[in-house]
């Protein structure tokens, strides 16, 4: 019993240290919205060969998204940039479509990957696919619900 009760109160101080920093983490008001915030890549190419007469970049074409352009300082190619155009979660709601893999931020974070990939190589690069292991274990299955993520967050 006496275990059970040292454990709870572990357990719920733990929840409080990480409410604590996620708080601490918030960002305040003055500065731009989450919601509104542009999404960038920088591309080694000129402006004329990202978006040929002035078109949008296939994979971001497919989206509703608003896309702004700008030469990259130093003349190291152009910055492409994107963001939605529908609404954007935030709070513990942003948490959860991000979890659930419906946030559009990834879909416009996915799209400008692509977008890069087509401008500087011609097509969209794909890594290999990571071998499995044998045996299922728990770590492998941590690992493999990372790599699925991974994607649409644009880094593991």
């Amino acid at each position: 019993m006496k275990r059970a009760i040292i454990g709870a109160l572990g357990v719920a101080a733990g929840g409080v240290a990480v409410a604590r920093w996620l708080a601490s983490r918030r960002v305040p008001a003055a500065f731009e919205d989450e919601a509104t915030r542009w999404l960038g890549v920088t591309v080694n190419r000129s402006q004329d060969e990202i978006m040929p007469g002035g078109r949008v970049p296939e994979p971001l074409a497919e989206l509703d998204a608003e896309v702004r352009v700008n030469r990259a300082p130093g003349g190291r190619g152009t910055e492409l940039y994107a963001r939605p155009r529908e609404h954007v979660p935030t709070g513990a709601t942003a948490v959860l479509s991000r979890i659930r893999g419906d946030d559009p931020r990834q879909a416009v974070r996915v799209a400008l990957r692509e977008a890069k990939c087509v401008a500087e190589t011609g097509e969209v690069l794909r890594p290999d696919a990571p071998i499995g292991t044998t045996r299922p274990t728990l770590p492998g299955k941590v690992l493999d619900a990372a790599l699925r993520r991974a994607p649409g967050e644009g880094r593991l």
